[in-house]
């Protein structure tokens, strides 16, 4: 085991996002996968984020289960198997200052649409295009949440039914990523997992996060939480804008 400097932030930075993510139901995945990316190769830094995220989702799912919109997730599964079944014969793995690009402007195309153009999630159709758009966005960015949150706009559900709901929903998009970067359709990509105890540190440390996560969640209303969730969302896309212009030499 060779403990150093990136490790301890990997460890850090899961645990913090994963409090964030409980919270916020989007918010953690997005810086996570901004210091991950910025600390390791793309490849690793998707796989690793999609096992951290799949489990932080997972058992913010768990917590929040009886909240859970089954419906929904029902008709974003097809749009995930779809979108999957697609880029399956697709082998590209985007660079640094692409997925920090994307991960920038995300939350602004979710803040600038229009609420009269939002769409409904509980619609089948608009239901399948988010879950395309969200194996999409995972792959390309190694995020989901923030497009993803534009097919909640218009639904009336409370801040957990949203927490829960987009729990699940981004728990199969990082299985797709992880699918996709882990090895099974790029056949170089093996060497992109992560070492097994680096996982389970990291592993433990979200569920620990994602604990006291939930403790806030309860505690705040949904006004703060639609709130606070847009505002930190536009901050950290700047950041992450100015941080892939600046590798760019721009």
């Amino acid at each position: 085991m060779v403990i150093n400097i990136i490790t301890v932030i990997v460890v850090l930075a899961s645990l913090i996002t994963a409090f964030l993510s409980s919270i916020f139901g989007m918010l953690g995945g997005l810086i996570l996968m901004g210091i991950l990316v910025s600390l390791m190769k793309v490849g690793q830094a998707m796989v690793l984020h999609g096992l951290i995220q799949m489990t932080s989702n997972g058992y913010r799912a768990w917590l929040n289960r009886k909240d859970i919109n089954w419906k929904i997730i029902g008709t974003l599964s097809i749009g995930n198997i779809l979108a999957l079944a697609i880029l399956f014969f697709i082998a590209f793995e985007p660079d640094r200052i692409t997925v920090l690009l994307a991960l920038g402007i995300l939350p602004y195309i979710a803040w600038a649409m229009p609420s009269n153009f939002a769409f409904d999630v509980t619609k089948t159709p608009v239901g399948i295009l988010a879950g395309i758009v969200v194996v999409g966005t995972n792959l390309l960015a190694g995020v989901g949440g923030p497009v993803l949150d534009i097919f909640f706009q218009r639904v009336e559900m409370t801040r957990h039914q949203v927490v829960a709901t987009k729990a699940v929903a981004q728990f199969f998009g990082h299985i797709s990523k992880v699918i996709f970067f882990g090895g099974l359709v790029m056949s170089s990509s093996s060497e992109n997992w992560p070492e097994l105890w680096l996982l389970v540190i990291v592993i433990g440390t979200s569920l620990v996060g994602t604990t006291f996560g939930k403790k806030v969640l309860d505690k705040i209303n949904d006004r703060t939480f639609f709130t606070w969730t847009q505002t930190i969302m536009l901050a950290v896309g700047a950041v992450l804008i100015v941080r892939a212009i600046y590798l760019s030499g721009l």
